[in-house]
């Protein structure tokens, strides 16, 4: 059941900086001028009703993780669309993101937007919001979970479905024996996408988990791992960056697997163009961190709730490859793609 949303900021404090807009924009509004009731209501006409919310976006990014660059440059652009205020925060450690949501609670923010890798972690500090009033979406991690676990909307993929369909294109490139690397222990959207895989692929599939924080240690697990077994011919990845550590690590051991990945960035993009990497499985996080926070925006001021609150709101999966990556590489070039 879908509660009616929260009532928006007041129009009171809209029509105060609708005011004080026009004041710096049209001539013969001068410093000294008051201002009736009558007039900012006037000028608050074309207005958006949530200028001034606070929007709280909150994930399990570890730092540096350019992945991550592309959700948070979504959710500004929405912001500043939108005219609300965005606070972005994260910590990969499930207790510490849980305590960022719970940090936002207390703030009284106006929404909250967060990811759910660990959902057990989230629930407690989602149920929280709840009972303050604070509409809280997911986006990204938590396509299986989001409804349980309390939330409003989801945006995101899908990840068995993804992990299926890389299966089914192993299949098509004719691959026999495929590593599934996972850099995050129990990430249950990593998870989800090497289970996937499995269930499709007509091949062997097996993970290899390592510590996606230490890029050295994952080159030195995959290489060790390829070296140990030649019979693997395919590296699959969760990341565009490991993708690009796979391939290196390909080299190093002498292997002749191809990789393909989960996830794209501007580098990724330029290896795929070479053939380095095989293919890319893109899932838009620049949408992903916008539409989060143009959805709260849109249901604090108009009680909309995308997918009517039981169906996701899906951003893939969609295939990069040879042959398609020109029509995004500009894209991702300026860092949206």
């Amino acid at each position: 059941m879908i509660t009616p949303p929260p009532p928006p900021v007041s129009h009171r404090r809209v029509a105060v900086l609708a005011v004080a807009a026009a004041c710096l924009l049209m001539v013969g509004c001068s410093a000294s001028g008051g201002t009736s009731d009558s007039d900012a209501d006037t000028a608050a006409v074309g207005k958006a009703d949530g200028a001034g919310l606070r929007i709280a976006l909150i994930t399990h990014a570890p730092e540096g993780d350019t992945f991550w660059d592309l959700v948070r440059r979504g959710a500004e652009a929405a912001a500043a669309k939108d005219g609300v205020e965005l606070t972005y925060t994260s910590d990969p450690d499930s207790a510490g993101q849980a305590e960022l949501v719970r940090d936002a609670v207390r703030e009284k923010v106006d929404g909250i937007a967060v990811t759910l890798a660990k959902p057990q972690a989230m629930r407690g500090p989602v149920a929280a919001a709840k009972a303050a009033g604070i509409p809280v979406v997911g986006l990204n991690s938590g396509s299986d979970s989001w409804q349980s676990a309390g939330l409003l909307e989801f945006f995101g993929q899908d990840e068995s479905v993804a992990g299926r369909a890389v299966g089914d294109k192993l299949d098509g490139l004719k691959a026999r024996h495929t590593l599934c690397v996972i850099h995050e222990r129990g990430n249950i959207a990593l998870e989800a996408r090497c289970a996937g895989v499995k269930k499709t692929f007509g091949g062997e599939t097996e993970n290899l988990y390592v510590d996606g924080t230490d890029t050295k240690a994952v080159a030195a697990v995959i290489t060790a791992q390829l070296r140990q077994d030649p019979t693997v011919d395919e590296v699959v990845t969760n990341g565009a960056q490991f993708a690009l550590t796979a391939v290196a690590s390909v080299k190093e051991a002498g292997s002749r697997a191809r990789v393909a990945t989960f996830d794209l960035n501007k580098d990724l993009v330029k290896a795929v163009k070479s053939g380095a990497v095989q293919f890319a499985v893109d899932q838009q996080p620049y949408l992903q961190g916008y539409l989060a926070v143009d959805s709260l925006w849109l249901y604090r001021t108009n009680g909309n709730v995308s997918g009517g609150g039981v169906a996701p709101v899906l951003t893939g999966p969609a295939f990069v490859t040879k042959a398609n990556v020109d029509a995004v590489a500009r894209f991702a070039a300026n860092g949206t793609r």
